[in-house]
Formats: structure tokens, sequence, C-alpha cells
């Protein structure tokens, strides 16, 4: 990268950060110079405004969760071990999130309601994005024989995300990553004996 680059992406990391600890609304020019040591001038440089700088702090720090999700799934060839990497990948919100704060999704999607109307567009983007992953992964299990027929694909990536969200909000909320822990034993327990199909190759289902 040219140092131009490195600096607009320096920037848009110690911002990331910045908003998803202390929200867009909370978060001032002051204090976004002072986490990335520029000048107005100089942030400027980068970003037509804080808008801008906040639309692309979001991205960048969605663009950090996809590098984590492709990761964990780069091994796992079985549909109900590809949503369990997801799974443990939300799992690491609570004790080493990508971008310090939490679930950037969760924090933005809370604060952006009706008051911030660009950035609730660009949570819907990136919910949207996780819900077409977690579908595709059960319609391709499905045909694979390795999810059950009868399973709703729609239904299973609402069910995930939601509960998987709420376990970061208590866990935030309660400094305490039980909840989070309770929420990963019992996706998990739910994925094997409601959506694994078992004995496909011998005609049998467990």
């Amino acid at each position: 990268m040219s140092k131009g680059e490195e600096t607009k992406s320096r920037i848009l990391h110690q911002a990331a950060e910045l908003f998803n600890q202390q929200g867009y609304a909370g978060s001032s020019m002051s204090d976004i110079m002072r986490v990335t040591g520029l000048q107005k001038g100089g942030i400027y440089n980068h970003f037509q405004s804080k808008d801008d700088l906040a639309l692309q702090a979001f991205d960048f720090a969605i663009a950090r969760i996809h590098q984590h999700t492709r990761f964990a799934l780069r091994s796992k060839r079985h549909a109900v071990e590809r949503l369990q990497a997801i799974i443990g990948v939300f799992s690491s919100f609570t004790e080493n999130p990508p971008i310090k704060g939490g679930c950037p999704l969760l924090n933005t999607a809370v604060e952006s309601d009706d008051a911030h109307p660009a950035l609730r567009e660009r949570a819907q983007q990136a919910m949207n994005s996780w819900l077409h992953l977690i579908r595709r992964i059960i319609e391709t299990g499905i045909k694979k024989g390795e999810i059950r027929p009868e399973v709703s694909a729609d239904e299973i990536a609402t069910i995930i995300i939601a509960t998987l969200e709420g376990a970061v909000m208590m866990s935030k909320l309660y400094g305490d990553s039980i909840h989070m822990h309770r929420v990963i034993n019992h996706l998990n327990q739910y994925l094997e004996t409601h959506l694994r199909r078992y004995g496909t190759n011998q005609g049998i289902e467990k």
C-alpha cells in the first residue's frame, strides 16, 4: 500500500474501534483526532465528512468479521460443521472481538435505528449477508443429504442470528460471558439433534 492508503487504513481501524465502543453519536471529531493522532484536515484528506468516515469504518469492521468467518469455514465441509464454525466466530465477540467493543453489527443496528438511516441501511446489508450465508449453507446441506429435508433455512437463519446477538448483548451488559457459553452449547446441541441427518447412506435417519 502507498503511504496514503496506509494512513487511511489506520484511520478506519481506529475510528471503527472508537465508534464501536462509544457509538457514532457519542464520538466527536475531537475524539477521532485523539485516537488517530491527526488534525481535522488530515482526516478530511481521506474522508468527506464524519458520516463518510462512519460508513467506511463500519464497512471496515464488518470486513474484519467476514475475514474471521472465511478463516473459520476454510477447513469445514459438512453443513452442520460450517454452521458451528459461524457460531464459533460469534462466540469470540465477547472475549476476543475482531474490533474492540463487541459486535459492530449489533451496536450499529441499535444506535442507528431511525436516527441514522445510512448507517441503518449498512447494518441491514451486513445482516442480509449473514442470513444469506447461513441459508445457503443449510440449503446446500439439504441437497447433499447432510441436513434434514424438512428444515426451513429461513427460520434457522433467524434463530441462529437472533440467539447469538442476544447472547452478545447479555454478555456485554453483565460483563459475563456465561450467557454466550450457554447459547453456544444450546445451539450446537440444537444443530445436532434437529438439523443433522444421520445414516443417509443406509437410508436410516436417526
